[in-house]
């Protein structure tokens, strides 16, 4: 397993390296979290309290926007402008949560003939957040938030490469008041999460990762009977019908898939073109593709960042040679960048086959996928034709179209004129290998709560 350190993708260069948790800290951390979810002072105390954490926990996301954003960059290469963005969306989770979560967790009443009933909405215990380095603290704080509002308390095991964020993270939940345990960062291996998993008081598991991580954590929690939520790949579409606004869907396109050098979960990673705008869209593309200029993430002027590592790097770079074996024709880029630092080039591949292995693969880099279609039925088979299900996109100007398409889109999330997005009133997830459960929202809060039934029977 690589050890927790620092290393800048820009420079190249380590820059700290962390010791692990031993087995005793682990547990010792999960007592202190046990001993919050059950405190009358927390866990199990006024929701008024855990929402002015909440709150100041927003609070605090905006005071330090610029050395967590600094942070993200020196870690895993973010530019500082895009992180300072996810800082300013953690804030406004933290604040989603404060402002409504207590109208979210009410009681809810039940019509019965046995008498007066309702539904409780009650916290259930230590969580486990297992989560990646591409969004070092919009991942952290989408499962933090809402366990805070109902109670929970949270272990974290972040992604290796982003040491410093987990601390940062875990010290700026301190310094907004949430006493101790309540949330707590762990460097441990895959081994000491299972035990975690595998104790009576962790009730819970929330995952955002690969799939084969997925499928690794959420056996462990079914084999100890235990909720998990996972997060995973995805193979998103960005489908781009005859009538689209063109100029539009080229410029959303390019950042969609080069946004975090193509490294996000919901990025447009297979672009489904009809064949009537296929060669100007294709062309605009490609000509917005070379137009990235690679660069220190801390400078304004840089378009496309470095990949997070050099195991990332060397990754994309097989995949894209892989496809090529198979058939695929590389329209721009296709390789490594020759200079310093971890960047990939920013690649436009078309013509891959199904019967290649890259067809059904998800490429996490700066690498667009281009298929041409002749009808909306062959795009929503090519479209389905995948084994993720995470979000999407339809670009049209006939709403009721788009509208129609979206609902034969076999995925969680479906963006209309816009690439897959996030909002803290939106529930974040998806179906099929893409793994279950929600995040954020309305729905993202009632996850990992005792829904307690409650009768009164009266006479």
């Amino acid at each position: 397993m690589m050890a927790y350190q620092t290393v800048n993708p820009y420079t190249e260069q380590t820059v700290k390296t962390y010791p692990e948790h031993t087995d005793a800290q682990a547990f010792e951390a999960l007592g202190r979290a046990d001993a919050a979810f059950k405190s009358a002072d927390w866990g199990q105390g006024p929701i008024e309290k855990r929402l002015s954490v909440l709150s100041k926990i927003a609070d605090l996301f905006d005071e330090r926007a610029d050395d967590l954003a600094h942070a993200a960059s020196i870690e895993m290469g973010k530019r500082f402008s895009d992180a300072k963005e996810e800082v300013k969306l953690c804030g406004g989770i933290a604040r989603f949560y404060a402002d409504h979560a207590k109208e979210q967790l009410k009681p809810t009443p039940c019509e019965t003939s046995l008498g007066e009933a309702w539904i409780e909405n009650a916290p259930i215990g230590a969580l486990v957040a297992v989560e990646p380095w591409n969004f070092p603290f919009y991942q952290l704080v989408r499962v933090v938030a809402p366990a805070f509002a109902v109670g929970n308390s949270v272990l974290i095991k972040h992604a290796e490469i982003v040491p410093h964020c987990a601390e940062l993270f875990e010290a700026l939940v301190r310094d907004a008041g949430a006493p101790d345990g309540a949330c707590v960062n762990l460097f441990i291996t895959p081994d000491q999460v299972a035990a975690l998993i595998g104790d009576d008081r962790v009730q819970g598991v929330a995952l955002t990762g690969s799939e084969r991580a997925g499928a690794a954590v959420a056996a462990t929690a079914a084999k100890h009977l235990k909720k998990s939520t996972l997060e995973l790949g995805g193979m998103d579409i960005f489908a781009v019908l005859d009538d689209a606004d063109l100029a539009r869907a080229i410029k959303i396109g390019t950042a969609a898939r080069l946004s975090n050098a193509g490294q996000v979960c919901t990025a447009a990673k297979r672009f489904i073109v009809h064949e009537k705008v296929a060669d100007a869209f294709i062309a605009g593309l490609k000509t917005e593709f070379e137009k990235a200029r690679l660069g220190d993430p801390l400078d304004p002027a840089t378009t496309l960042q470095p990949m997070s590592s050099k195991a990332a790097l060397e990754t994309i770079a097989k995949q894209v040679d892989e496809a090529v074996k198979h058939g695929a024709q590389v329209l721009t880029g296709g390789k490594v960048a020759d200079r310093t630092g971890f960047f990939y080039e920013p690649t436009i591949l078309t013509g891959i086959d199904k019967n290649s292995p890259s067809f059904k693969s998800e490429f996490f880099g700066p690498v667009a996928q281009v298929y041409v279609v002749k009808s909306e039925d062959e795009l929503v088979a090519l479209a389905n034709d995948s084994p993720y299900g995470l979000g999407g996109s339809v670009f049209s100007k006939d709403y009721e179209r788009a509208k129609k398409l979206a609902s034969q889109i076999e995925t969680g999330m479906v963006f209309i004129n816009q690439w897959t997005s996030t909002a803290p009133e939106l529930p974040f997830g998806g179906v099929k290998r893409s793994g279950y459960g929600r995040e954020l929202g309305d729905l993202g809060i009632m996850e990992f709560v005792n829904r307690k039934l409650v009768v009164v029977a009266h006479g």
